[in-house]
């Protein structure tokens, strides 16, 4: 048998139809006009290269008819080319919630033009989180994406000490030491409540996620510094606790006007929450927003379609998608760079809710 029938993934058609040796990376960047390292850079799919040096690279990989050898490659780098995106939380949540399908969404647009391949992971009980701890500690993929982070949660630590390239949405407290990506949750909630003392309301309520997160925490005290900005005693009696979900947000709802019939205005710290606590209002015969004024947070697609249309803190939900992608592309194809926090704006929408 000749080499050319041993091998052929070894020789490409040169001129006039002749066998040649594959085209290497080195040929690559020298018609590119760039260095070795630059059209690897661009192969991998990383952020760090410019439009022109991209654009010279795809170009000259389309007149060689260069191929990656991606199984070589991962034998030289130890890697995937995927990114685990996981959720500790159930499937009802990640199914029922906008802020979730936002954030997966931001996070696929971000990859689109990448090599990387996005594995969604549920984490609901101690034997998936044994699992995936068992995955993650054989390092199955390059770099790992978190939503949803509970103070308690051991993954986290455990990307810590595997030193995998990680970015939370969210964080677990101050000292975080990973990066994350999360809104102005305390600004957000400042300005909702601050809304409500300005049009009057003079017993304002709060419906808040589970406190064991630091996003709940922040908006809680949010909250709380608004009233106290405006001179309001700080009153436990008009804090519902709750879980962010619809469910919750009602039971909340139900809690607290059982407690505090005089309630006026209502922050809720989603609008999955503050959709419950509207139910539950309707149904106790209160009129919205004459009786009591609710505001959700998040301004997603459930804020548009209440009766009456949802006030809601808006974040960029899709952008800290984005934004976490971007983040952890960076920390995979620069291993030990610093890590990075990143803060994004809030902003109040205001309808007919308040």
């Amino acid at each position: 048998m000749s080499p050319t029938a041993q091998r052929p993934d070894a020789l490409h058609p040169g001129a006039g139809g002749r066998a040649t040796a594959r085209p290497t990376l080195e040929e690559v960047a020298a018609l590119a006009g760039v260095g070795r390292g630059t059209v690897s850079r661009v192969i991998n799919g990383s952020p760090r290269v410019s439009a022109k040096a991209r654009e010279a690279v795809q170009a000259a990989i389309a007149e060689l008819g260069y191929v990656p050898n991606r199984a070589a490659r991962t034998l030289v780098t130890s890697r995937t080319d995927s990114i685990a995106l996981v959720v500790p939380e159930a499937e009802t949540r990640l199914f029922s919630e906008p802020y979730f399908s936002d954030i997966i969404s931001g996070v696929s647009a971000e990859l689109a033009e990448t090599d990387m391949q996005l594995l969604l992971i549920l984490v609901r009980n101690q034997r998936e989180r044994d699992r995936l701890s068992a995955y993650l500690t054989a390092q199955r993929v390059d770099g790992v994406l978190v939503v949803s982070v509970h103070r308690d949660d051991p993954l986290p630590g455990l990307l810590e000490s595997l030193e995998i390239p990680s970015v939370l949405a969210g964080r677990r407290g101050d000292l975080e030491p990973l990066s994350y990506v999360h809104a102005d949750n305390a600004g957000g909630a400042r300005m909702a409540v601050r809304h409500l003392l300005r049009r009057g309301c003079a017993q304002v309520a709060t419906l808040t996620g589970p406190l064991d997160m630091e996003v709940a925490q922040a908006r809680l005290g949010g909250y709380r510094r608004a009233l106290e900005e405006a001179g309001h005693a700080y009153d436990e009696e008009l804090v519902g606790l709750a879980d962010f979900t619809e469910e919750g947000g009602r039971i909340a709802m139900r809690e607290l006007l059982s407690r505090r019939p005089e309630l006026d205005g209502v922050f809720c710290a989603s609008d999955v929450m503050a959709a419950g606590a509207m139910q539950v209002l309707r149904a106790a015969g209160r009129r919205i927003p004459d009786d009591v004024a609710v505001i959700g947070f998040d301004d997603s697609i459930v804020a548009r379609h209440t009766d009456p249309p949802m006030t809601s803190v808006r974040q960029p939900i899709e952008e800290m998608g984005r934004t976490m992608a971007r983040l952890l592309l960076d920390e995979i194809h620069e291993r030990g760079r610093a890590r990075r926090q990143v803060v994004l704006a809030t902003e109040l929408i205001v309808r007919d809710s308040a």
